[in-house]
Formats: C-alpha cells, sequence, structure tokens
C-alpha cells in the first residue's frame, strides 16, 4: 500500500492547517526511512528552502535514494537554480499578461505571481501556471515577471509555505488537496494488479489513434495479464511517476505534451510506447527520409525544397515530374499534404505550406487503389492491413472543407496473406527506429514496393486494425508490456 508523506521543515509550519498522520518534519523523515514495507512512498517536501546541500534539498535527495516518488525531484532543484532555464517557450506571453492586466495597470512594468501545484486563481494565467508547474515540478512557485518591450518570465522561484498569508493559505489548501487526489485518488487496492500503466489519450481528439472500443480492449486485456491500464490525459503529467509504464494514445509530436510525457517517463525509468526517440524519428518526414535514404531502402523519388529558393522550385517538375506531393514535414493523417498537377499549383501550393514550415518534402506521385499498412511491434510484423483511398480523392482521408474528413476502406488479414516483399521491407524500416510499435505504410507498384512513412504511433481501431486478430491483437500488445516490466523488474538490459 502507497502512502503519502508531507514533509516540512518545522511543525509550526503546518500550524495553519488540521494536524494529519501525513505531516512529518524534515528531521523525522531524515533520521529514518518510513514505512519500509510499503511498495511505494509519495513524498511532498514543503521544506522552507531548497539551498543546495540545505535541509530542504537533502529530504529531497534522500526521498530518492530511498525509491520514493517526490516533489520537488533534486533534478528540479537544480533547474531551478539556473536562471538560463527560464526562457519558456509560452506561447503568447505577451498577450496574455496584457489581458490579464487591468486597464489602469498599463504603465506596470513589474510583478509577481504565486502558483500552487500548477493553480492560480487567475483564469487568463492558468494554462501559463500549468506549463511552468510541469517545467519545474514543485509545490509553490513563484513567477517573476518583466516588461521593457514585451512580457517576459524574469524569474520562476521555489516558495515556501510559511511565507503565505491567510488568502493564499487558503488556496494552498484547495490545489494541494486537488493535487493529492489526483496522484492518490484511489485506494491501494489497485495493487492487486503486478503493474500499472498509464495510457495517454484525448478524449476530445478529432481523429484519434484509438477509438473507444478500442481504449477499452486495451484496458481488457491488461487486466487479464495482471497489469491495470489506466487512461490518462494532459492534465495528469504530476501523476506520471505513479506508474510502471506509458503507453501514448494520442496523436504525436514533438512540440506537444505527448514528447514532454514520453521523455519524462523515459527518465522515470518507466517502459515507454512509443519512447522519445521513436516519436523524434518518425514525426518529421524530413528527418524520416534521410533516415530511409541513409540505409538505402526504397522510397518514391523526392527533394527537399528550401524556402525562397525559386530556381529548386523551378526545376522540380523535370526532376520530379507531375503529378507532384507536397507534403510538411510533421502532418498527420494525410493532413498538410497537396497534390499539384502544374507549375501555378506547384508554387501556390509551395507558398501555402512555406508559411508554416521552412523545409518542405517533394515526392513523384504513385497512384495505388490501396496503400499497405505493416503493423511492427518489437521487430516483428503484427497486423495487415490495406487502406483503400478515399472514394473520388487520391488519398485515404478527404478532408472536406468543412473540417470533416472521410476515409477509404480497408482490409485486414493474416501477416503471412501480405506479399512477403512487403512485410520484410516494413521490417527494414522499422529496424534504425527501433524496438517499440509502429505502422509502415507502403506502396506496391507493379513489382515495385516503396516506404510512405513510418508512424510510431499507428491506428488501432476497434473493427479495422483488430478485423483479423481480435483481442489477441490488443493481449499481444500488452504482453509486450509485460514482458519488458519483468526484465526491468529483474535488472535485465535489452
Amino acid at each position: 500500500m502507497s502512502r503519502l508523506v508531507i514533509v516540512v521543515e518545522k511543525a509550526s509550519d503546518w500550524g495553519s492547517y488540521y494536524p494529519s498522520d501525513n505531516v512529518v518534519t524534515a528531521t523525522d523523515y531524515l533520521r529514518e526511512p518510513l514505512h519500509k514495507d510499503e511498495e511505494r512512498v509519495q513524498v511532498i517536501n514543503l521544506c522552507r528552502s531548497y539551498k543546495y546541500l540545505g535541509t530542504g534539498y537533502y529530504v529531497s535527495l534522500l526521498a530518492e535514494a530511498r525509491g520514493h516518488k517526490v516533489i520537488p525531484s533534486v533534478r528540479t532543484i537544480n533547474d531551478l537554480r539556473r536562471r538560463s532555464l527560464y526562457g519558456l517557450d509560452i506561447d503568447d506571453l505577451n498577450q496574455k499578461l496584457i489581458r490579464f492586466l487591468p486597464e489602469g495597470a498599463r504603465d506596470t512594468t513589474d510583478f509577481g505571481l504565486l502558483v500552487y501545484f500548477g493553480e492560480t486563481s487567475y483564469a487568463p494565467l492558468q494554462d501559463l501556471a500549468r506549463q511552468v508547474f510541469e517545467s519545474f515540478p514543485c509545490p509553490i512557485l513563484r513567477l517573476e515577471f518583466e516588461r521593457e518591450k514585451v512580457w517576459q518570465i524574469a524569474a520562476v522561484k521555489p516558495a515556501g509555505l510559511h511565507t503565505l498569508d491567510d488568502p493564499q493559505e487558503d488556496a494552498f489548501a484547495d490545489a494541494l488537496d486537488k493535487f493529492s487526489k489526483k496522484l492518490w485518488r484511489k485506494p491501494r487496492a489497485r495493487r492487486k494488479y503486478r503493474y500499472d500503466i498509464a495510457m495517454l489519450h484525448d478524449p476530445n481528439e478529432a481523429m484519434p489513434p484509438s477509438n473507444k472500443r478500442a481504449l477499452k480492449s486495451f484496458i481488457e486485456a491488461g487486466k487479464d495479464l495482471g497489469i491495470e491500464v489506466d487512461p490518462i490525459t494532459r492534465n495528469d503529467y504530476a501523476r506520471l511517476a505513479e506508474y510502471d509504464g506509458l503507453f501514448i494514445r494520442e496523436t504525436t509530436a514533438l512540440d506537444s505534451h505527448t514528447y514532454r510525457f514520453a521523455n519524462k517517463a523515459e527518465k522515470e525509468g518507466m517502459v515507454v510506447i512509443d519512447d522519445p526517440a521513436s516519436i523524434l524519428r518518425c514525426t518529421n518526414k524530413i528527418y524520416l527520409h534521410d533516415l530511409l535514404r541513409s540505409r538505402k531502402l526504397p522510397t518514391p523519388r523526392s527533394e527537399i525544397l528550401f524556402r525562397d529558393n525559386a530556381r529548386q522550385l523551378a526545376e522540380l517538375p523535370d526532376m520530379l515530374g507531375f503529378p507532384i506531393v507536397l507534403k510538411i514535414p510533421d502532418g498527420s493523417f494525410s493532413r498538410g499534404i497537396v497534390k499539384v498537377e502544374n507549375v501555378e499549383e506547384l508554387k501556390k501550393g509551395a507558398d501555402e505550406l512555406f508559411q508554416h514550415t521552412a523545409l518542405v518534402i517533394a515526392q513523384e506521385f504513385l497512384y495505388t487503389e490501396y496503400d499497405w499498412r505493416i503493423g511492427v511491434l518489437n521487430k516483428e510484423p503484427l497486423y495487415a492491413c490495406q487502406y483503400f483511398m478515399s472514394r473520388g480523392h487520391w488519398q485515404i482521408y478527404n478532408h472536406g472543407a468543412r473540417g470533416t474528413a472521410k476515409s477509404g476502406g480497408f482490409k485486414t488479414m493474416p501477416v503471412r496473406e501480405a506479399p512477403g516483399d512487403v512485410v520484410r521491407l516494413a521490417l527494414r524500416a522499422t529496424a534504425p527506429i527501433g524496438d517499440g510499435l509502429y505502422g509502415v505504410d507502403l506502396k506496391q507498384v507493379g513489382n515495385r514496393v516503396v516506404v510512405i512513412e513510418v508512424n510510431d504511433n499507428p491506428s488501432i481501431d476497434a473493427g479495422v486494425e483488430d478485423e483479423y486478430l481480435g483481442e489477441d491483437l490488443y493481449r499481444r500488445i500488452m504482453e509486450e508490456f509485460l514482458r519488458r516490466l519483468e526484465r526491468k523488474r529483474l535488472g535485465i538490459v535489452d
């Protein structure tokens, strides 16, 4: 059973709150590890300071040495001491702060804001507070802002519980209650399972990699193997270290929270699918194209286009011929892709895509009635599908003018019934990427087979990819998680 431990530097620091068996002084915590028989201890370090080699620093340091999950971690404490890390990439920070400040404060040049576990009472800055907390997970943070020409974060500093006034203490108590319920919201009867896996998904995603029935099947497959698969969302970032593994069932991107989740999970020593390296290698078509080409794997004839290179654009039709397919590096589900039939369309299409990216990939157009998708797990073929083009369209997905997407039909079959050269090429394509779960898209034109792309987060929808294997598809993926979790527990390195 897991236990929550709240560490304060002095007993008086907790004087404004109800007494609790969960609260201990730093001296008591440092003298002796608590509850050695417990599988997990979760520690919230509320010491007055996290100064290097000070009491608060040692609380986090020894917590990690004892295998306790602690906030803030030593890494966070060290990061907070490095001012160079304050340059957070906060979208539209200047506009957010202008909207936040009252009309009469136009001459304001600096101010501060307290954040409790990523929460603030100022709604216009809530998203900003969450982003900072995700970068620096610490119970109480003081954000300091300054403005010269534009607003920027001047400092991110930890703050002590003893410095709060009455209204701030109330706000902290509310945030602590909310945070602790998120972290330890279930009685640890859940430990009847051997392992816990967090399954990251977005219930509001328009085109998720797995539909609701598939997510349910993953949960059931895990249960049969003694694994609890717990659906989480982007708001559960702080809970991540609670789990043994992370399974991402949300469209991945390097600039989204999915990559941050994968990166944090890997640093925590968790079993991760999709792992950060796979996301990096698959989500950018420019990177993937270069990787496949370096391995001399067959792909459509391609050229990398550079913004503001008119000569290169003019020579492209002679190199590839029309039609030409233009792709932005990080598109998914047939988005960010245009087919051009002549010079005018080529210039227009390139101009549109270059508004979003400095590089565009151009490929020869290969028409086929369907694309092959070979699912690969741990370097072995898992499933085989044919995805047919959307009716009257040249892609599998046809994104309508109203934002709706229609897709073509599909045919799922045993891997043994797929052409051998298609399956073999799919395995060769995933070899330089990793040993995770991938979906390889290929085209077959006569005797020619080429790799279109490798997806790190392949679609696994109930009623489509599981059409042949049924529930066994979900079980095989969960069995791979179990295999990796067992090897990790035994200290076996692949």
